[in-house]
């Protein structure tokens, strides 16, 4: 597992479920986070195979999927971000987890009530030794051990000689990588991150060979490159609300919003997501202004959602099809792709770092989850599906895109308006 240099999906409760994850790797993350589960929930949980959909899931004693992972999309690619406050719940979690993920982040940034009233999530900012021990125990019983990278996601501190002090004993525990989230444990989304102490702690990252991955209002791969053109090419970059908005933000030419949720209502139709939580993240992708929100919010089945989002396409009535959603602040904007396509020619004319990179060629999305639908010889697990015949209701994908930097109009089936 290597972090560096790599733009990736952060954790994200509700909205970094599984379908959000496999659209964004298909859009071009190079990684994804989990959203936090607490290690006391996990120990709760049975693991157990989806033959049919082909997934390994955590079920909580009710019956409710606290994480379920899709190995031949996720497989080097996953990291399961945990919510802990005691070493040794964290080791016993860890290890419950460590084979169907590729790493363990433990989560030292998250400001909300339901995070750190357990001394959890930012309240660990607060209580370095206590982090670091859970840091070095993860490291060493549950890391090492799998031959699988630590890593942790903290925030700023009040100071400069304090974040540096914290980042610098946290650099000693033995993790691979250290995100930070460049706003204060008291700042908000809709407040510009601070970088005035990054180049510091990237001396320091730099000297305990620990990658580096920043977080905080990067809206695309535009804003990644010019991050990566600030600070160097190793440093990497987290997307949130970003890729909340629009998961296709990864790629180098974003998908328009009544595209893209096409596109996740498929992923979720095929995957037999819950259907509240479907809808939840969906209503983020679409435009407030659309008619269509409205519509969408008072669905109640994945099929529901799926069909509607069929008739979306071929409306020429709504003047919102074919722009791109991006999120900014906490505030939505959308553009045409010929605004992008323009804003993407001013951005790479001003760089100096080779971007070659990008380019993943043609992407067949026909080909994907051939395998979920079909039942296995490994152990079937009983899936309560909201649908009833995945295998002749879901529309295939047949578009193929190059995500290169010479298709700036690589969307034809709709125009802008």
């Amino acid at each position: 597992m290597n972090y560096t240099g790599k733009f990736v999906l952060a954790p994200m409760v509700r909205s970094g479920e599984l379908p959000t994850r496999l659209l964004a790797l298909r859009h071009g993350a190079d990684l994804v986070w989990s959203p936090e589960i607490v290690d006391k929930k996990l120990l709760t949980c049975t693991r157990s195979y989806n033959s049919k959909l082909n997934t390994t899931e955590f079920r909580e004693p009710n019956g409710r999927i606290a994480l379920s992972t899709y190995k031949p999309s996720e497989a080097g690619k996953l990291i399961f971000q945990m919510g802990s406050s005691s070493p040794e719940l964290a080791v016993k979690a860890g290890l419950m987890v460590i084979n169907d993920v590729d790493g363990i982040d433990l989560n030292c940034g998250c400001p909300k009530n339901f995070s750190v009233h357990s001394g959890m999530g930012a309240a660990l900012l607060s209580t370095p030794t206590l982090l670091c021990d859970i840091l070095k125990s993860l490291v060493q019983k549950v890391g090492d051990p799998n031959n699988k990278p630590i890593s942790c996601k903290i925030r700023l501190l009040g100071d400069l000689p304090s974040t540096l002090e914290l980042v610098e004993q946290i650099c000693q525990t033995g993790i691979k990588n250290l995100t930070l989230h460049c706003r204060t444990r008291s700042m908000r989304n809709r407040e510009e991150p601070l970088h005035d102490y990054v180049p510091e702690i990237i001396k320091i990252t730099k000297k305990y060979n620990i990658s580096f991955i920043i977080n905080g209002n990067l809206r695309n791969r535009l804003d990644f490159f010019e991050l990566q053109q600030r600070y160097g090419p190793e440093v990497g970059g987290m997307v949130a609300e970003g890729a909340e908005a629009n998961p296709s933000v990864f790629s180098i030419n974003p998908v328009p919003w009544n595209e893209i949720i096409l596109e996740f209502l498929q992923i979720c139709f095929k995957f037999e997501n819950h259907p509240s939580n479907t809808k939840y993240i969906l209503l983020n992708q679409i435009p407030s202004k659309s008619k269509y929100y409205q519509k969408f919010a008072r669905m109640k089945t994945n099929l529901d959602m799926l069909n509607l989002a069929k008739e979306l396409q071929v409306d020429k009535d709504e003047p919102l099809n074919g722009k791109i959603k991006f999120r900014h602040l906490q505030k939505e904007r959308l553009q045409t792709i010929e605004q992008y396509s323009a804003w993407k020619k001013e951005v790479i004319s001003k760089l100096s770092q080779d971007i070659e990179n990008v380019s993943l060629g043609p992407i067949d999305f026909t080909k994907e989850f051939s395998d979920v639908g079909v039942e296995s010889s490994e152990e079937t697990v009983e899936s309560k599906s909201h649908v009833t015949d995945t295998n002749t209701s879901t529309t295939k994908i047949t578009t193929k895109r190059r995500l290169s930097l010479d298709n700036t109009l690589p969307h034809k089936t709709l125009k802008s308006t």
